[in-house]
Parts: structure tokens; C-alpha cells; sequence
């Protein structure tokens, strides 16, 4: 691995020394690959169009970035920060530097990268949606307009998964194999979901157990290792280590802060699609009007932007996870209920005062 972890490096370089003029879009690409803002931006924007593909992709984002920590931990991937820092391959007079950036210093293991894989299978989800959309609402299309519409999704879509992947690359905080693992990976994921139907109409009782097998198997892998005397969480002391500024070392990129986030997130949308609140909003007369999901979607987003500003407490470890799994949980239920049924008691007061 010596050899693939070198020609990386030289890569990094490359893409440090010749496109640090880029560095503002590069830095906001990593932002759009970020798994955090499947449930702040793509999921209201979504489920408020489609209740079906904003459910849907919940369910892809997390079992993605589940399937995504279980690799990190059987791989034991290294990131280009850390590497060059302590492998044997350099020469002491030949020791190549890499620039660190505030996005640099993710703790968790290298391979795949979870932005990669993330933004890949999420974007697959909403271009594949748009495709099916296009294609029931569009049928006078010619086959021309059709491929030149076909074309442009998913010109768009490489666009943006291949400037998520330069970018992470580009902060030294991936080696390019990695991007490109995390890019196949996410999309092998958001396709085999296509033939899951069964998650648009599952139960509660169906996403606590869902929860519970992929907390209790994560948790169980973990112990497995620890009791063979190996340390699944070995890639934090390296990234407390050689961070260039322990102010970039922030707990919610470990390990298991991803996997709270995301178990939060599938347990706040179970208790959301099977509340009264949803049922009589989401799925009443309501529930079908363009200025209804407009003004859902509007106060959604501005309420998560406000919402993204309370900051957990990071002194203890287990309050950081209970809260942060309270926290994601919350984002789905007023997303899916709580808005939409404010909402939906607005407008109906408004049209019996218009009567």
C-alpha cells in the first residue's frame, strides 16, 4: 500500500500547488458532500416534493453511512495528514508536506470516504427521482429531449461527486482510492434500495428494529475487536496527534458520533411518518397543495438553519451522543410532522376565516 499511499501524495501536491487559487469552491464542494446536510438541506427540500424519495433517502443515508463506518473499521484506512507523518517510505530529506485545513482532521479511518459515499448515494437518489419525475410528466418528450435531459442529470451529477472528491482529496484528508471507493460504494448502496420498496410504508415497530440490529451489530463489531486486543478506535490518537490545530479535532467526526447521528435521524423519521400529525397534514386535503409544501418547505429550512446553531456540549463523551441522538432525531420529526401539521392548522384557519 506504500506505493498507492505515495501516488497519492503526489497528487495531493499536485492539487495543492496549482489549484490553491480554488481553494473557496473546493472547501464549499466538501461542504455539499457533507452527510450532515442530507437531513438539513436535500431531505426537507425532498420529502416535501415526494414523501416517498425523502424517506428514502433517510433510509440510504444511513445505511450508507453505517455500511461506510463498518468498512473504515475492517480496512483500517490511514489519511494522507497522519501518514506522511509516520511512514518509513520517506527519507528524512525527502519528507513531502501537506497543507491542513480547518476540514482536514477527520478522526475516523480513511477508507472509504464517507463524503464520497454519502454524496454519491444521497445524489443518486435525487437524480434517479428526477428521471422518474421527467419521465411520468413528460411523455410528448421526443427521444432526442429525452437523452438531452437524461444527458444533463447526470453530467450534473459527475460534475458534483467528482468536485466532492477532488476536494477531499485536496485537504489531505483522503488519498484519491478513497474517494473513489466511497463514490462506487454509495451508489451500489442508493441502487439497491430501488428494490426495497418496502420502506416507504414500513412500520414503527419496523424502524426500531432496524435501529436496534444496526446499533447492537456496530456495537458488537466494536466489542469483537476490542477483545482481540485491537482498538477500532485507533485513528483518533493519530488525528489528535498530527492535527496541525487541535481546534480542528471536533468529536462529531468519530466513529460512533456519525452512527448516533444517523440512528437518531431513521428513529425520528419512524416516529414522524406514523404520527397523527403527519397523517392529518402530509396526508390530508392539504397535504396535496403547491402553497402548502412551499410554505413547509420555507419554514423548515429557516427553522433547521436556526437549529444548526445550538451546539452540543462537548465535555462528556456519552451526554455528546445522547444529545446529539436527540438532536437528529428531532430534525426529521418537525420535518415530516411538527411544521407541517403548524402548518396545516395555519392554513385551515385562514380558509375558514376566508368562509
Amino acid at each position: 500500500m506504500d506505493f498507492v499511499h505515495s501516488s497519492g501524495v503526489l497528487v495531493i501536491q499536485h492539487l495543492q500547488n496549482n489549484y490553491r487559487e480554488h481553494h473557496d469552491f473546493l472547501n464549499f464542494m466538501s461542504t455539499v458532500g457533507d452527510p450532515r446536510n442530507i437531513f438539513s438541506v436535500y431531505f426537507p427540500l425532498w420529502f416535501h416534493l415526494s414523501h416517498n424519495v425523502g424517506k428514502k433517502m433517510i433510509w440510504v443515508a444511513v445505511f450508507g453511512d453505517w455500511l461506510n463506518l463498518i468498512f473504515k473499521w475492517i480496512l483500517f484506512g490511514q489519511r494522507p495528514y497522519w501518514w506522511v507523518q509516520e511512514t518509513p517510505f520517506y527519507h528524512n530529506d525527502s519528507f513531502p508536506l501537506l497543507e491542513q485545513f480547518h476540514n482536514t482532521c477527520e478522526t475516523g479511518p480513511g477508507s472509504p470516504s464517507g463524503h464520497a459515499m454519502g454524496s454519491s448515494c444521497v445524489w443518486y437518489v435525487m437524480i434517479t427521482s428526477a428521471l422518474n419525475f421527467t419521465k411520468t410528466s413528460s411523455s410528448t418528450l421526443t427521444s432526442v429531449q429525452s437523452f438531452q435531459r437524461w444527458s444533463c442529470l447526470w453530467m450534473a451529477f459527475w460534475v458534483i461527486q467528482i468536485s466532492v472528491c477532488v476536494s477531499r482529496v485536496f485537504i489531505a484528508t483522503h488519498f484519491p482510492h478513497q474517494v473513489v471507493l466511497g463514490l462506487l460504494a454509495g451508489m451500489l448502496v442508493a441502487e439497491a434500495f430501488d428494490h426495497i420498496p418496502s420502506v416507504y410504508n414500513a412500520s414503527l415497530k419496523v424502524y426500531l428494529q432496524t435501529n436496534v440490529f444496526l446499533f447492537s451489530f456496530a456495537v458488537c463489531f466494536y466489542l469483537i475487536f476490542k477483545s482481540t486486543d485491537i482498538d477500532l478506535l485507533w485513528s483518533v490518537a493519530k488525528a489528535k496527534k498530527w492535527c496541525a490545530n487541535p481546534d480542528w479535532i471536533h468529536l462529531d467526526t468519530t466513529p460512533f458520533a456519525g452512527l448516533v447521528r444517523n440512528l437518531g435521524a431513521l428513529f425520528g423519521l419512524g416516529l414522524a411518518v406514523n404520527s397523527r400529525m403527519f397523517i392529518q397534514s402530509c396526508k390530508g386535503k392539504n397535504g396535496y397543495k403547491a402553497r402548502f409544501k412551499l410554505m413547509c418547505v420555507a419554514a423548515t429550512l429557516t427553522s433547521l438553519q436556526l437549529y444548526d446553531l445550538i451546539k452540543i456540549p462537548t465535555h462528556s463523551e456519552v451526554l455528546f451522543y445522547v444529545l446529539s441522538f436527540c438532536k437528529s432525531a428531532s430534525v426529521p420529526l418537525g420535518v415530516v410532522a411538527v411544521i407541517p401539521y403548524c402548518v396545516h392548522l395555519l392554513i385551515g384557519d385562514e380558509d375558514r376565516k376566508l368562509a
